[in-house]
């Protein structure tokens, strides 16, 4: 399923008895594509290009062209990308900002950094997305700006959200920090809203050697502003018009990057490969349920294969016991962490998350998962058995 070729370079893992299936193989487990990285990396050293110019700028002009947008501005983080683009959007304190409480804290973190309030709402049962019926409640005046999250690859039905917030002058933040590369009705998303926030995370679908993000949009104005607030100001050298921080992505990063980003589109094609191997072995049981295909005219990428069981704790015991390898994503929703304890919501208050972040179980699946890997995942769930005290 996953051969290695000049232009791919994905091994597969040798099947050896007791093998554990990991949850994700990163780069150091593919030696031609790690050798091309090394290479890139004693390139920078040697021309001690370590911060902007123009390897940067490719990577840049490169990533704007995979998402459909004019511009990418490369950042320090996904959470750098997310608070640049609100403050580049003029939000700050007195306005809210909508986002779900079934997503990495890093979402609201942002509004928070910037001193407007989050205000966090549940999610669709079926997708775990936000949709435009549940924005609609949560708005208020004070409302400046949504933030939807492309959550573990899958993209929110965007149309009835956007047509939402322009009839209202609200601005459009997507969060596609798991999504590189997935299309909402062909169109890539973080090109859909006013701007697209990515991480390069090392186990993202586009991961880098450490952390790093980018910021995507068509809107030149709103670059501009961007990319003064990621270093310092500076327009031209010694001439600061803000004072920002810095929040640059390293060229190191970029380099890596760019080599990383023409396999991207093969590697998503083995996720979504992957994924539809793992819902069909998994299609008759009785113990998970698996995530549901994106829409017909849309796409999903898979970063993360979850199912929903209710037993997940014990499930996941029995998966560690035959050598697979899980995880939880997320297991406390935003509204319930210590962090946003002043907005004053409880348990009970949002229950599709709060019954989801019991439930998911994230299973392996990654671009050089082998078919015997996949049988091995689907064999140990269908060999779970719900605890007998249940």
């Amino acid at each position: 399923m996953n051969t290695a070729t000049a232009s791919n370079p994905v091994l597969p893992l040798a099947a050896t008895e007791g093998t554990k299936v990991p949850f994700i193989r990163l780069d150091s487990a593919f030696p031609e594509l790690f050798a091309e990285l090394m290479e890139t990396v004693e390139r920078i050293a040697g021309k001690s290009a370590f911060t902007l110019g123009p390897e940067l700028e490719r990577f840049e002009g490169a990533f704007a062209s995979f998402c459909g947008t004019e511009h990418a501005a490369g950042v320090s983080s996904g959470t750098a990308a997310l608070e640049i683009a609100l403050r580049a959007l003029g939000v700050g304190p007195g306005d809210e900002v909508i986002v779900p409480t079934y997503s990495f804290i890093a979402t609201a973190e942002a509004v928070s950094t910037v001193g407007a309030t989050p205000v966090i709402v549940d999610v669709d049962p079926e997708t775990a997305l936000i949709t435009a019926e549940i924005v609609e409640a949560a708005l208020t005046p004070r409302t400046r700006c949504v933030i939807p999250v492309h959550l573990f690859g899958r993209p929110v039905e965007m149309d009835p959200l956007l047509a939402l917030c322009r009839e209202r002058g609200i601005a459009v933040v997507e969060d596609a920090c798991q999504a590189h590369g997935a299309l909402y009705r062909g169109r890539p998303v973080g090109s859909l809203g006013d701007a697209g926030c990515f991480s390069f995370y090392p186990t993202k679908n586009l991961g880098g050697w450490g952390d790093g993000g980018a910021l995507v949009t068509s809107d030149a104005e709103l670059d501009a502003k961007v990319r003064l607030l990621r270093s310092h100001g500076e327009g031209v050298r010694h001439h600061h018009e803000l004072a920002t921080g810095t929040h640059r992505l390293d060229t190191l990063q970029a380099a890596i990057l760019e080599v990383k980003l023409r396999h991207l589109p093969d590697w998503n094609q083995r996720r979504r490969d992957a994924a539809e191997a793992l819902r069909a072995g998994l299609a008759d049981s009785s113990s998970v349920v698996s995530p549901a295909p994106a829409a017909a005219d849309s796409d999903h990428v898979y970063h993360l294969f979850v199912v929903r069981c209710a037993h997940r704790d014990a499930l996941r015991d029995h998966l560690d016991s035959r050598g697979i390898a899980s995880a939880i994503h997320y297991p406390t929703p935003i509204h319930l962490q210590p962090a946003y304890a002043e907005l004053g919501l409880k348990r009970g208050d949002l229950p599709v998350a709060e019954r989801l972040a019991s439930e998911n179980c994230s299973l392996p699946l990654f671009p050089a998962i082998e078919d015997w890997q996949i049988a091995e995942i689907v064999a140990a769930v269908e060999s779970f058995e719900i605890p007998a005290d249940n």
